[in-house]
Order: C-alpha cells, then structure tokens, then sequence
C-alpha cells in the first residue's frame, strides 16, 4: 500500500462516486466515519478528505480500497497527498479557516449547503437521526410559501412535535427542542426573547426546561429563509442533499407532502424569471452561472432518477422532486427561446409579469418509453408545442426535438460556455 502512487485523476473518480452514491451511502460503503477535522474542498463542495484518498486507492489498477485503520488521515498521510495533489484541505477545527475559499465568494446556495454537510446529528442507533431534516423540510415549506419566518415556541413545538411523531422513523422522540438547539448552534436558526445561552442539544430534563421556561421566538436565519424562499434551485438542491444524507432507503413521499415539497413546482422560483440566478454581485460571468446552474439541476434529477432504479415504486416514478428540477433546467437552457429551430412565432415576447412564454415538454411521452430528463425535454412556444403535439408534421418534429434536446443538453454539460 502506497498513497503516492494515487494521483488527481483517482482523486476525481473518487469525488465524482461520492456525487453519485451521497455521502452516507459512500461513507458506509468504504466504512469510514464523517471526518472530524479535515475536508477537502473542491469545486464548492467539501468531501471528507480521508475516506476520498482510501476510495481513491480502488481505483489505481489491481489495487483495493483502503479503509479507515489503513493509514492516517493527518497532515502528513492523507491530508499531505491531497495537498501536495494541488487540493485546497479545510481544517475545520481551526479558529481561522484561512485555507477556506472566503464565504463571500460562494453562491448562498454553496453557503448553506457546505453548513448542512457539515451538521452534527446523533447516530446511536447507527444511522443518522431525522430530527435536524425534518425541522429544516419544514422550514423549507414554510418559506416557499411565504409563511411566517419567526413563529412563537408553542407554535414550533407543536408543528415540529407532529412531524416527528408522524415522521421519526430511526426512533426519534417527539422532542422539538432537540434539532432547535443544534440547527441554533449550527447558525442556521435564530432564537430571541431570551434569557441566558441557549443549551446545546444534549441531555433531557435541563434542555426541555429552559425552552419551556424561556419560549425563545425562532425560525431560520433570515439568509436561509429568503434563499429558500426566492431561489427554486437552491430549494431543491437543499431537499436533495438532505433526503440524499438522511432518507436513503426510507420512504420521504409523505414527510415531503405533509410539509408542502412533493409537487412539480416547488423548483420554480417565486419571482417569474426562472433564469434569476441571485448573483449578481459575485463577479462570476452570467453564462457561467447559469451553466452551473444548469449541471446542478442535472445532478438533481439523476439522483432521484437513480432512486427509481433501485425502487421501482409507482409514486418514486412520478417523482416531482425530478421532474420539477428537469424543468426548471430545461427553462434555463432555453435561455427564453423556444427551441424548435424551425420556430416561426414571435420568441422575443414575453407575459405581462416578463416571463418568457414557453412550455417544457417531453419530446416521447413517458409512456412510450420517454425520459424525464432534461436531454428528452424542451422548451417550446405554445405554437411550436401544439405542432408537436397534434400537427401534422408532428412525428418530424419530434425527431428534430430530440436530436436538439441532446445537442443542447450535452453542449449545458460540459464546462465549455454555452
């Protein structure tokens, strides 16, 4: 065994599995622990940097993978290859994260997402609690739908504690207190109208006291809260990172409906313009962006896709998670034309709010052996559409459709500008 002999090329492979299979699900299928000080951060994402380089290991030719007793996770093992590699390594337990990219230069979406990979949760029954994913689903909900940000301790108490009682499926106790108090040390909840530090999540009789004494006035941090509620990517990009971490192999459908986040639409931003990225102050190009935008949809809708493979539930195949993030990628590509390059209709008008007049459509119906993908979909006028769908040229169309839907999806996934 010699970690150097890994090099990029396997570092890659192994990020791009752990993409594909989770974190979870990658971590125990290497049997390796979340990283406690060290993670690898690349691309706007973080990796727990030991089991990245034994994953690597596998993929040098006649070589296995490492597990976690085969070497040393510290700066002068693992940490020191992957540096040496060229990869940024984050020590998460100093005070100063000066190896850190600076927040301020990650999109919010990276923000909250590198926080939630980073969240602490119980793990004695050996898989990860549900009490921090279902209190942040249904803060998610709340948000899309322009709720209230800030609710009154007996409000959230009661909503949280049906939720897990309906919802706690790894033996979670209807405790609201329990995920209250850690998301609030995570920085994504707030509390006010309080007296005294808030106690961190352990313990039972002294944690329930002081929020039944204090009744702290709480909700998510108004930063999470406008993301949630403004950007339909980010709010699927966060329910997919979470039912990726926490819900593998568990049915999440009526979590997701009692919460209001099982519907086509929860991936529509809540202005009109579903190509509002919300970062125009980064400095980055807008076509870049939106092409990141676009990769990230992608991923989102293989995720639940790669589900249904495993599945094969009728309620997983009509996963609007899916086929709403198909969409709303599709809209972006689309760039507000419609993409029949035979249009003859008038693709610069808009509605009276400003959106571009478009519907997404799949080019072969799903019942005749069509993708909910947005490489089988496209954008069209609503001439275009009716052609499509009952003109006479219709199956000439189609044909054309299809080898567009393609084009454009496979020129959107690579990094070349589009």
């Amino acid at each position: 065994m010699a970690l150097t002999d890994i090099t990029g090329s396997e570092v890659i492979q192994a990020m791009e599995e752990f993409e594909r299979l989770g974190r979870e699900r990658f971590l125990r299928t290497y049997q390796f622990g979340r990283a406690r000080r060290y993670l690898l951060y690349h691309e706007g994402k973080f990796y727990d940097s030991k089991a990245i380089v034994g994953a690597a290991h596998g993929y040098l030719p006649g070589r296995r993978h490492l597990t976690a007793k085969d070497f040393s996770g510290g700066e002068s093992h693992a940490v020191g290859l992957l540096r040496r590699l060229g990869f940024t390594v984050v020590d998460d337990s100093a005070p100063s994260r000066t190896q850190q990219p600076p927040l301020a230069r990650q999109a919010p979406q990276d923000q909250l997402l590198a926080r939630l990979a980073r969240l602490k949760v119980n793990r004695a029954s050996g898989r990860p609690a549900l009490y921090q994913p279902i209190a942040l689903l249904w803060a998610t909900g709340r948000a899309r739908r322009g709720e209230r940000r800030l609710l009154s301790w007996d409000e959230t108490e009661q909503a949280l504690r049906d939720l897990l009682e309906r919802h706690g499926t790894r033996g979670e106790r209807p405790r609201p207190d329990y995920p209250v108090s850690a998301l609030y040390h995570a920085g994504l909840w707030v509390l006010h109208d309080h007296s005294g530090p808030v106690p961190k999540a352990h313990g039972d009789a002294a944690l329930r006291r002081w929020f039944a004494e204090n009744q702290p006035l709480g909700g998510v941090s108004e930063s999470v809260y406008d993301l949630l509620r403004r950007s339909g990517e980010a709010r699927v990009a966060i329910i997919d990172a979470l039912l990726c971490a926490y819900f593998d192999g568990l049915d999440y459908i009526p979590l997701l409906t009692d919460v209001g986040l099982y519907d086509e639409a929860v991936a529509d931003d809540a202005d009109a313009d579903p190509a509002d990225d919300g970062a125009q102050d980064t400095g980055i190009p807008h076509a870049v962006v939106v092409a990141a935008q676009y990769e990230r949809l992608c991923r989102i809708v293989e995720h639940r896709e790669s589900e249904i493979r495993g599945r094969r539930t009728t309620r997983a195949s009509a996963n609007p998670i899916r086929s709403g993030s198909a969409r709303r990628a599709v809209l972006l590509r689309s760039e507000g034309r419609c993409e029949n390059p035979r249009c003859t209709g008038q693709p610069a008008d808009v509605t009276a709010s400003g959106a571009p007049i478009l519907e997404v459509d799949h080019v072969m119906d799903l019942a005749q052996g069509g993708r909910d993908h947005p490489s089988h979909m496209v954008a069209l006028c609503p001439n275009c559409h009716a052609i499509k769908t009952r003109g006479r040229t219709r199956e000439d169309l189609r044909a054309t459709l299809l080898d567009v839907a393609r084009e454009r999806h496979a020129r959107w996934s690579n990094s070349e500008s589009p």
